[in-house]
Order: structure tokens, then C-alpha cells, then sequence
């Protein structure tokens, strides 16, 4: 059995599994944590360095010597700059710290992309990922474990066509990654929604009712008393997820619900690391990795200025270079 069918066998087996009355399934889509640490810079730069680098990263700079430090760091400072311009724009800052709060999912798809890749040409067509995923269980057409896979198949398809950008049923890592993990990309939102409502919607109406919703997180499995969540989320549903009043959510309601608008965190960092960076008016960006200031030549444009064009941090003359802890 292949890696990918063994994780459908894993994942299908858990849907067979009856939750318990009091847990709560939740498939609202949230961006990862950008740092478990404190965000305090009175008190250190942790947070920011795990933004910057991601957790993981972080941990490997705090075991290298000031060069080595230095050297991976201007290694880091060009992928940022995409356009190469000798600046690091807040929305290039932003890119650069979303990239490494989605490590995870480049991880995803880095672990399975051999597994499909058969013929190695660097992409993975749709007839890769059905015969890999799929080949053993549609020479049966009646399994023992009730799963209509020809179902799961048409659906997978589906995915794969509206994350193929291009339409040549061939998908580049990237489109790849958007079919794996769609919640991850705004084109494939809609589809997201989809699959959400098709699972949950039971009488087929198109929309999701309140005894839907509930029964989509909660199995009542013979308890006459609801747990208190079940009832905060009744109150939930008819208070803020049916925002129109009508008894039910429709798809802009239900992507609302499983997709918010949550803060973004990426953003936010980027903002307040272009911000400090020009706090004393001299190129001295906020310590990244190693604890100390980032140095930067001053430029005959600011680093960051108001009226000066897009806010950036120039690391044209001098990498950063960080004195040991």
C-alpha cells in the first residue's frame, strides 16, 4: 500500500469513528500562530524573530557563531527582495512572514510530491494522483468499507481542475499545494465552501439549517441534555452565522462562518518591523536573529518615510551582522 493510500485508509477510518457526545468538531479555517512567545520587545525579540524565520529557523540561528549568522541572514535578506532592488518593502516583508507561517503546508507537499510525481517530470498530472491514490480501490466497485470512492474521486477531481490554473489537467508544485490545502489560497475558497456545505447539508437543499449545523459537531449518541457549548452554539447560529434572518446559512454565510476575516498577523508584523526599524531616523532596523540591530546604511531615500514612497528597509551597503548572545 502507498503512503497516499494509506493516509485515505487512516482518514476514512476516522470518519467511521463516532465522537463523543462532548466533543466538538470545528471547521473553521484559522491561520496558524505566528510565535507561541510573548510579543513584548521591552523585554525581547522572540516573537519577532520567530515571525521572521519561523520557530523552527529561529532555533537553528541561535546555535550558529556571528558569521555564520550574518552570512545565512544575507542569504534570507535576497529571497525577500524579490525585485532585487536593494529594499525590503512591507509587502515584500509581509510575503516573506506568511511563507514562513505556512512552512507546514510546504512541508505537506514536499513529504508527498515524490509519491505522486511518477514519472518524475516535475509535475503531477490528474491521471498521477487518481492511479496513486485510487488505482487498487476502483478495481473493486463494492468494498467492504462502504466508502464509495468513485464518489471521493469525482469530488478530488474537481479540486484538482479548479486548482489547475492553467486547465491542462498538470499540476506545478504550487497548484499542487492550492489542491492539497485550498483554505490556503483565495481562488480555491469557493471550493472550500463547497465540499463544507455538500457535507453538512443532509436534506440536499442547497443551504445549512441549525439542526445541520449542530449535527455536522455534535452526535446527541442518546444523551438527553445537550452539552452547554451545543447550546452557545445554537445561540451562535441564530444570532451571528444566519446573519439574514432566514432560518439557514447560504454560501456567502457558511464562508463567513468557516473562512472569518481574522486579523492578519503577517501583516501586522511586517508593519511593526518596517515601523521600528525607523524609530531613531539612522537605518537601524529591530534585532533579528542573534539579539542584536540589523545595521543599514543610511540612503539618500529613508528607510522608512512618510511621503518617500513605498515604506522599506534598505540593506543596499551592509548586511546585518549580530554580535553573540
Amino acid at each position: 500500500m502507498t503512503i497516499p493510500q494509506l493516509l485515505l485508509c487512516l482518514s476514512l477510518s476516522m470518519l467511521c469513528i463516532s465522537s463523543k457526545p462532548t466533543e466538538k468538531k470545528d471547521r473553521v479555517h484559522h491561520d496558524p500562530q505566528l510565535s507561541d512567545k510573548v510579543h513584548d520587545d521591552a523585554q525581547n525579540f522572540d516573537y519577532d524573530h520567530d515571525a521572521f524565520l519561523g520557530a523552527d529557523e529561529a532555533k537553528t540561528f541561535d546555535q550558529l557563531t556571528p558569521e555564520e549568522s550574518k552570512e545565512r541572514l544575507g542569504m534570507i535578506v535576497d529571497k525577500i527582495d524579490t525585485d532585487k532592488d536593494g529594499f525590503v518593502t512591507e509587502g515584500e516583508l509581509k510575503a516573506w512572514i506568511k511563507k514562513a507561517q505556512k512552512k507546514y503546508v510546504y512541508d505537506s507537499v514536499e513529504r508527498q510530491w515524490q509519491e505522486f510525481d511518477m514519472n518524475q517530470d516535475g509535475f503531477i498530472s490528474w491521471d498521477e494522483y487518481r492511479n496513486v491514490t485510487y488505482g487498487t480501490y476502483l478495481d473493486d466497485p463494492d468494498p467492504d468499507d462502504g466508502f464509495n470512492y468513485k464518489q471521493m474521486m469525482v469530488r478530488d477531481e474537481r479540486r484538482f481542475k479548479m486548482a489547475d490554473k492553467d486547465g491542462d489537467l498538470t499540476a506545478t508544485k504550487e497548484e499542487f499545494t492550492a489542491f492539497l490545502h485550498p483554505e490556503e489560497y483565495d481562488y480555491m475558497k469557493d471550493i472550500v465552501v463547497q465540499e463544507t456545505m455538500e457535507d453538512i447539508d443532509k436534506n440536499g437543499d442547497g443551504y445549512i439549517d441549525l439542526e445541520e449545523y449542530i449535527g455536522d459537531m455534535y452526535s446527541h449518541d442518546g444523551d438527553a441534555d445537550e452539552p452547554e457549548w451545543v447550546k452557545t452554539e445554537r445561540e451562535q447560529f441564530v444570532e451571528f452565522r444566519d446573519k439574514n434572518r432566514d432560518g439557514k446559512m447560504d454560501k456567502e454565510e457558511t464562508k463567513d462562518w468557516i473562512l472569518p476575516s481574522d486579523y492578519d498577523h503577517a501583516e501586522a508584523e511586517a508593519r511593526h518591523l518596517v515601523y521600528e526599524s525607523d524609530q531613531n531616523k539612522v537605518g537601524t532596523a529591530p534585532p533579528l536573529p542573534g539579539g542584536a540591530p540589523a545595521r543599514m546604511s543610511p540612503s539618500p531615500h529613508p528607510a522608512v518615510s512618510a511621503g518617500a514612497g513605498p515604506a522599506a528597509l534598505d540593506f543596499t551597503a551592509q548586511r546585518p551582522s549580530f554580535p553573540q548572545r
